[in-house]
């Protein structure tokens, strides 16, 4: 059904595998640091009409693949696709960031949230196997969602908060309510990348994006428990070939040994962790992913190189079992410059490949 794959190298990097060079990709590399992305968002009018048009959401998800030699490409969606079909209301302003019409605060909210039909996320499969095929094998694609605990943030609050008033005091006043809201995002969302996965998606990756947020015991109890969840009954195989899961916890520093035993591949790191400190602490349980600070792409070109370049020698050369794959800290600043992005996937392929012959 789909062309053989090219360019395997960040496949069998997330399953601790040899690579010739240490693969890259960047969250949010599909975004508005491209003028390309400004410019088919412009025709699609909004950002839900993008990312629920199958042809806008496969052009803008292989737009930075024609400028830089990234190693994988990731579905172009947003994380808060599942609450929206669960009948939520999702909307995006200008400048503002997603909001949901209807919270999720009270009693009767949360006995109404059910697993969605995921007949209501068509438009997310139907662009994943598009992109597949415009793809045509020349990198693997990354499907993926927000954590449970993560999607709880946002249907509690409403949107995006700086103090996460709302959903800590529900969480704390009604555990009980919000162990609800947590099971059934995380049964929607082991359903939803199951789905992705048949439809075409070569790897998954859960964006724990506000777990770091909580206190420790609350976060093993409220965000990591739910992360174990999803993974453990999400696909680790689809027709015979492997499928690589990764997990990334912003501020997850502190739990790394317990994220790391949570049942993911691969293991995102911020731009807080000492990389070679964090590989000697898990040792060949998982492959790290990260872990350059963001705001680095906004210096010179050549500083962006000697960053790359610390990162890659902090890792240190990838042996059997400890695979490593490059990316950000999180996601890509939608006032990048593209040059910056250009240095950085050259001088990680450049530098990986050195300390490999160096070897």
């Amino acid at each position: 059904m789909f062309a053989s794959l090219q360019n395997d190298t960040f496949l069998r990097a997330c399953l601790r595998q040899p690579t010739e060079h240490t693969p890259i990709w960047l969250m949010r590399q599909a975004g508005r640091y491209l003028p390309e992305y400004r410019a088919t968002r412009e025709k699609a009018g909004s950002f839900m009409g993008l990312a629920t048009n199958t042809d806008y959401a496969t052009e803008v998800t292989l737009q930075p693949l024609e400028r830089f030699p990234l190693d994988a490409a990731i579905l172009f969606s947003d994380i808060l696709t599942v609450p929206d079909a669960m009948g939520l209301g999702l909307s995006f302003q200008q400048g503002e960031g997603p909001k949901f019409a209807r919270q999720v605060r009270d009693e009767a909210a949360v006995a109404a949230l059910e697993v969605p039909d995921m007949d209501k996320l068509r438009y997310v499969f139907d662009a994943v196997t598009s992109i597949r095929h415009a793809l045509n094998g020349r990198v693997p694609l990354i499907g993926f969602s927000g954590s449970p605990w993560t999607l709880a943030c946002y249907m509690v609050e409403g949107g995006g908060s700086d103090d996460y008033r709302l959903v800590k005091s529900l969480m704390y006043s009604r555990p009980d309510l919000m162990h609800r809201i947590l099971d059934v995002n995380a049964r929607s969302v082991a359903a939803y990348l199951n789905a992705q996965i048949e439809a075409g998606a070569q790897a998954v990756m859960l964006f724990d994006s506000w777990g770091g947020v909580l206190a420790d015991g609350a976060f093993q109890q409220f965000s990591l428990a739910y992360s174990r969840q999803v993974l453990s009954h999400v696909k680790t195989e689809h027709g015979g070939v492997r499928i690589p899961r990764l997990l990334f916890t912003k501020g997850g520093g502190l739990w790394l040994d317990e994220i790391a035993d949570a049942g993911a591949d691969v293991v995102g790191l911020d731009w807080t962790m000492n990389l070679g400190a964090a590989r000697a602490r898990v040792g060949d349980r998982v492959a790290l992913q990260g872990n350059l600070d963001p705001n680095v792409l906004f210096a010179p070109p050549q500083a962006v190189r000697a960053q790359a370049r610390a990162v890659l020698d902090s890792f240190g050369n990838p042996a059997a079992g400890h695979g490593h794959v490059f990316n950000l800290g999180h996601g890509i600043s939608q006032f990048t410059p593209p040059e910056s992005v250009e240095a950085l996937v050259d001088e990680v392929h450049q530098h990986s490949r050195r300390l490999r012959t160096a070897a």
